[in-house]
């Protein structure tokens, strides 16, 4: 039987949430991306951790991974369009933490090259 929802911020949650998941979306609502490039602009998570949620968000539709099966391996990453049709949330999400983070006095620590942002 399939999970019932209440809300509809309950199901967006439900596929979105977590930790990891929706900063994975965003770095590839700016383009395509290779594994070890998430890599490097994420250095807070494990390789496990990555590669699990990853493959979560593949399995939901919201990312594709193509393999160039060369040698050595060229794994890419981008936005389905159904990831993309997310845009907007996880720009909102950006600029709230942005705000956020100005408010406080948080220091927000971004990736030099391609730091995720409009």
């Amino acid at each position: 039987m399939p999970k019932r929802y209440h809300c509809p911020v309950e199901f967006a949650v439900d596929v979105i949430g977590g930790k990891w998941r929706p900063v994975i979306l965003a770095h590839l609502k700016e383009g395509v991306h290779r594994y070890g490039e998430l890599r490097r602009r994420m250095p807070g998570v494990s390789e496990k951790m990555l590669t699990q949620r990853l493959r979560e968000l593949e399995a939901d539709g919201l990312i594709l991974r193509h393999d160039r099966e060369s040698n050595p391996p060229h794994v890419e990453y981008r936005l389905t369009e159904e990831g993309l049709s997310l845009a907007p949330v996880l720009q909102a999400l950006y600029d709230w933490g942005t705000a956020r983070a100005a408010r406080t006095g948080t220091a927000i620590d971004e990736p030099a090259a391609g730091a995720v942002s409009r």
